[in-house]
């Protein structure tokens, strides 16, 4: 068997058997496909060596990429070599063989200030002010049936996106694969289908952000559509991670926010902030939908940081030693 053939055949029966999102569904198959160019077309999967799989980290290297993309490449190239020696294609995996250091991934959270994501949300708010349809047309409309196009409909799901995703710190595909019973208006939380099949609730509990919700759930009943998601674009069809990105993007140039701002961001924004304000670790683990407390302790760092920066600026014993 071809590796070209071996790769089409994995990335096929590999996922019609685990439960996996589309987006790794993807990346998986972007990576094998880049190694399979490398490795050329005419490749037997027999072939596959603990030489060449070094040869491509290297090429990986001099190409640019960073230690913690070269390890996911090589991980999924890992995947794929048990998949086929479990199906009985290769008698071993090669990766017995292979030495490969990556050098020291250290990738901390980038955040907002907590001036950046105050204007975040209040330019979010003006903006849904501006655009709100006068309300004797508004109360007109509820008989006919909203449209997802509509300037009214989109401005309270961009404020409502914004201030959810602060507000529960939730992925960026979590709040794109969130339905509208998700939303549980009697517990004042949504259900979450987080990452790995870990499901989670995560609640809302400023009164605000929940009004918020309420309102854009209200205008999205409205919308006659077949779509079962709670945000939707333009289409009347679920709004992508893309499409939210491109919403904090706008949001964040008209508040005047220089630097680029992810909606994964928002996430990391929040979570430090709970640890700044004296949040127990193993509350912000739960309320991130970790699986790991070591995924949540990077973010200890960042607020580490901050606390140092605060006691160089107000250490009782630096103004002393000045005035001595």
């Amino acid at each position: 068997m071809q590796l070209r053939e071996a790769i089409a055949e994995f990335v096929t029966g590999y996922f019609s058997t685990r439960q996996r999102s589309q987006k790794t569904h993807v990346a998986y198959a972007s990576d094998l496909e880049q190694f399979g160019r490398y490795a050329g077309k005419d490749l037997l999967l027999t072939d596959l060596s603990a030489m060449l799989i070094e040869r491509w980290a290297a090429y990986l290297r001099a190409e640019g990429y960073s230690p913690a993309s070269m390890r996911r490449k090589v991980v999924v190239l890992k995947v794929f070599c048990s998949y086929w020696v479990r199906r009985g294609a290769l008698t071993e995996s090669p990766f017995w063989r292979v030495q490969l250091s990556f050098g020291r991934i250290e990738q901390l959270p980038r955040a907002l200030t907590e001036v950046e994501m105050r204007s975040l949300l209040q330019h979010a708010g003006r903006h849904h002010q501006q655009i709100t349809v006068p309300r004797k047309t508004a109360v007109l409309a509820r008989g006919r049936g909203g449209k997802a196009a509509s300037k009214s409909y989109r401005a309270i799901r961009n404020l409502a996106l914004v201030d959810l995703m602060f507000a529960t710190g939730m992925r960026v595909g979590e709040v794109s694969a969130l339905d509208i019973e998700d939303f549980v208006t009697s517990e004042s939380c949504f259900r979450v289908k987080g990452k790995g099949g870990r499901h989670r609730l995560a609640y809302v509990v400023d009164q605000h952000t929940l009004g918020i919700q309420q309102k854009h759930v209200d205008a999205r009943s409205r919308i006659v559509t077949g779509s079962a998601a709670l945000f939707l674009n333009a289409s009347g069809k679920r709004l992508s991670t893309q499409g939210m990105a491109n919403i904090i993007a706008k949001f964040r140039e008209g508040a005047g926010i220089s630097r680029h701002v992810t909606p994964h961001m928002l996430r990391h924004t929040v979570a430090t902030l709970l640890l700044r304000n004296g949040v127990d670790i193993r509350v912000v683990q739960e309320f991130l939908g970790h699986a790991s407390i070591a995924t949540t302790q990077r973010y200890t760092h960042v607020a580490k940081e901050h606390l140092i920066g605060v006691l160089r600026k107000h250490h009782p014993s630096i103004g002393l030693r000045m005035k001595a």
